[in-house]
C-alpha cells in the first residue's frame, strides 16, 4: 500500500497540518463570499464536490465499520448545528447576501480545535487510515445539512417581495 511505509505518526501529523491549511482556507472564502451575492450554486456545489472524497473507501486502507460510520455521521450532524445557526443571509439591492457573522470564523476554529484533539486521542485506538474515512464522514455529516439548510434559507429568502 502506498501509505505504509509513513509511520502512523506522520500520517496523522500530515492529516492535522491538512486540517489546518483546509479550515484556514474555508474561513478565508467564508469571509469573501459576503462580498458577492449568494447563488444555489455557490451553495450547492462544495458537497457535491467533497463528495468525490467518498472514493477513498474503495480502499480497504480507508475503509470504516458501520458502528463508526453512524457515529462520525452524527457527531457531524451534532456539528452542523452551530455552523447552521451562524449562517444567515440578508437582501440587499434585490439580491441575497451571506451575512457576516464574526462567531462564524470563531466556531469554525473551536470545531477544528476539536476535531484535531479527538484525532490526537482517537489516533492511539483508531488504526490512521479508519480514522480519515471517520473523520471525511464527519466532515461530510456536517456539509451536507448545513449546506441544505443554507439553500433553504436562501430560497425562503429570494422568494420574499
Amino acid at each position: 500500500m502506498i501509505f505504509e511505509w509513513l509511520s502512523q505518526e506522520m500520517l496523522v501529523t500530515l492529516s492535522l497540518v491538512s486540517a489546518i491549511v483546509m479550515g484556514t482556507l474555508l474561513a478565508i472564502v467564508r469571509s469573501r463570499a459576503a462580498r458577492k451575492p449568494a447563488t444555489a450554486k455557490k451553495i450547492l456545489l462544495p458537497p457535491l464536490f467533497m463528495s468525490t472524497g467518498a472514493l477513498m473507501f474503495l480502499f480497504p486502507f480507508f475503509r470504516v465499520p458501520w458502528i463508526h460510520v453512524a457515529e462520525a455521521l452524527a457527531v457531524g450532524m451534532l456539528f452542523s448545528i452551530l455552523l447552521i445557526k451562524t449562517s444567515n443571509f440578508e437582501k440587499r439591492d434585490g439580491a441575497v447576501y451571506l451575512k457576516p457573522s464574526k462567531a462564524f470564523v470563531f466556531i469554525l476554529f473551536g470545531l477544528l480545535g476539536l476535531r484535531i484533539v479527538m484525532k490526537l486521542v482517537l489516533s492511539s485506538e483508531i488504526h490512521v487510515g479508519e480514522l480519515s474515512g471517520m473523520f471525511w464522514l464527519l466532515a461530510f455529516g456536517m456539509i451536507v445539512p448545513w449546506r441544505l439548510t443554507m439553500y433553504k434559507k436562501y430560497k425562503d429568502l429570494q422568494l420574499q417581495a
